[in-house]
């Protein structure tokens, strides 16, 4: 038996083991607390009351409402807007991709990093990440060491054990306060900051949204929660035994979340279900006064979990992990259209500006080979299907119905977009990576926002310049260059043929990276990622790879 099938037998008892021990999320901290993920006493479920904007609306609108929504680990391949979708097309996304065909769509979005905490950094703060540090996902001591235990076969993790010295507990690792967030910007011009969902910016009290600029929150500080309780009849699980971080994340995540960093308690039903529930009340609240909205959801990020009702709803869809899956982009899609549908219940449809992304591609860890089609590469590298993916913007007040911009675009815009659409302005005391989308969408600009975009974790370090494109690798050793214009989903590697190319981005890069500031905390260790399979197949010798820390 190789050791691929070996540690998928040796995850798949675990994790049943797991799977029947775990409590519901009320376990305490143990003595060693900053080694492993903070844990939270959970109560019973509970009414989430809103404060109520004025009775009528104001006889003048100056400012749009402003709702971001943000998927988490959402494939490219994951929505039927570009003509694919999960199964093959068998789970359309009307309602996400209707703020593309009714808006705006962004035909070459990034990501601002390859995975969720850095990604979400750039658009709250419109700078890249590794301006102040932030340049690795927060992760705990033991995840990170329990990750680089599994064997992969061929090629396996690192664990830097020298650097254990340096960590810093993991609730301590957030974006500096010295940052400026777009709901700090929005505060100070008069809007109603709310921030649903997951924040992932850091966990303890200075580093949570209502100390960073939203005036209410309701949802979890950390990378993640549970959908339900693994054991509750209405929910389906899928669980990856050959997938240590989906065996950790079932060992450790807990069902809850809080209301203003007060207690944590139980939601009353699946956690897209419920964070759309409270979307839409909150909407309701503030119909009278101009809003910013951050909706953060957790899907289609593991663990997977479906409702009952999701899973039965596609009996055509044999393949469990699939169906799973698959029952999650439903409910994703059902609750954007729920939002969507409020707005124009409550005549706010037409100024209000919507955008919808992702904070990375898909992951390599589930197992399903197609949610980046046609892109190569996973969440946790920076080819194609790990940072490009849907942005959409709805605004029908400025932005005409099926507008395509076919220029590299980044999540930091966001940040600026949101702050001109509210009339805020953006600081002047830093750098500003991010620009104001509109004008261009409007043809009141032309041209690139960007002739250049940067992405940095560790000794992996990737330039795009115009439609060239380079990646420079430690493990492998190796330079990716691409030629984007003519093959946009990576094929052909030209490093050997176009070395002065090469050594030109390679200049580009050092002089980014002479700007950037030293990582708050260490990398910690390192994982391979497969460039073209999942992590269910078994690696091959002719494999190509990439490694990628955390």
């Amino acid at each position: 038996m190789g050791q691929m099938r070996k540690n998928l037998v040796l995850f798949a008892v675990t994790g049943l083991m797991t799977f029947g021990m775990a409590a519901l999320g009320t376990a305490q901290s143990p003595a060693n607390a900053p080694a492993g993920r903070p844990q939270y006493s959970v109560g019973p479920p509970q009414d989430v009351v809103w404060q109520q904007g004025p009775a009528t609306p104001p006889k003048t609108r100056k400012q749009p409402n402003i709702i971001v929504i943000m998927a988490d680990d959402l494939g490219y391949n994951d929505i039927t807007f570009n003509g694919g979708g999960v199964a093959g097309g068998l789970v359309p996304t009307p309602n996400i991709d209707a703020i593309g065909r009714e808006g705006a769509n962004f035909a070459q979005a990034y990501s601002g990093h390859g995975t969720c905490a850095p990604s979400r950094a750039a658009l709250m703060t419109g700078r890249y990440p590794t301006r102040y540090g932030f340049e690795f996902t927060p992760v705990n001591l033991k995840f990170a060491r329990d990750v680089r235990a599994f064997h992969y076969g061929i090629r396996n993790p690192v664990f830097f054990a020298d650097r254990e010295k340096d960590i810093i507990p993991v609730e301590q690792m957030g974006v500096p306060t010295t940052e400026i967030t777009i709901g700090q910007l929005l505060q100070k011009v008069g809007y109603h900051t709310i921030q649903l969902g997951k924040w992932h910016l850091g966990e303890s009290p200075r580093f949570q949204p209502q100390k960073r600029g939203f005036t209410e929150t309701l949802g979890f500080t950390g990378g993640g929660s549970m959908f339900l309780p693994k054991t509750d009849p209405r929910v389906v699980n899928s669980f990856q035994g050959f997938d240590p971080i989906d065996q950790n994340l079932w060992s450790s995540l807990q069902f809850y979340v809080r209301k203003d960093g007060g207690p944590a308690f139980q939601p009353k039903k699946h956690m897209t279900d419920y964070l759309t529930d409270e979307a839409v009340a909150a909407i309701e609240a503030n119909r009278n006064r101009p809003f910013f909205m951050y909706l953060a959801y957790n899907a289609p990020h593991t663990p997977l979990q479906a409702t009952r009702e999701d899973y039965d709803a596609l009996p055509q869809i044999t393949d469990h992990r699939l169906r799973t899956y698959a029952a999650m982009i439903l409910g994703l899609d059902r609750g954007v259209g729920r939002v969507l549908q409020t707005l124009q219940e409550q005549g706010l449809d037409k100024d209000t500006l919507v955008v919808f992304t992702t904070d990375n591609g898909g992951a390599y860890y589930i197992g399903l080979e197609e949610i980046n089609r046609p892109f190569r590469g996973w969440k946790q590298t920076f080819f194609e299907g790990g940072i490009r993916g849907p942005l959409f913007m709805r605004w029908p007040a400025r932005i005409a119905p099926g507008t395509t911009f076919r220029s590299p675009v980044s999540h930091f815009d966001i940040f600026a977009t949101a702050a001109a659409a509210g009339r805020s302005a953006v600081p002047t005391d830093r750098i500003i990576d991010g620009v104001d989308l509109v004008p261009y969408l409007e043809g009141r600009k032309t041209g690139r926002p960007h002739d250049i975009l940067f992405w940095r974790t560790g000794p992996y370090r990737v330039v795009r310049s115009g439609d060239w494109k380079l990646q420079v690798t430690e493990r492998p050793a190796k330079d990716w260059l691409y030629d984007l214009s003519n093959d946009p989903t990576e094929r052909h590697n030209l490093a050997a043929d176009r070395p002065d190319k090469v050594a030109e981005l390679k200049r580009a890069l050092a002089r980014h990276d002479g700007e950037q500031a030293k990582p708050l905390w260490p990398e910690l260790g390192q994982s391979p990622v497969m460039v073209d399979h999942s992590l269910i197949l078994n690696q091959t010798e002719k494999d190509e790879y990439v490694y990628w820390g955390n």
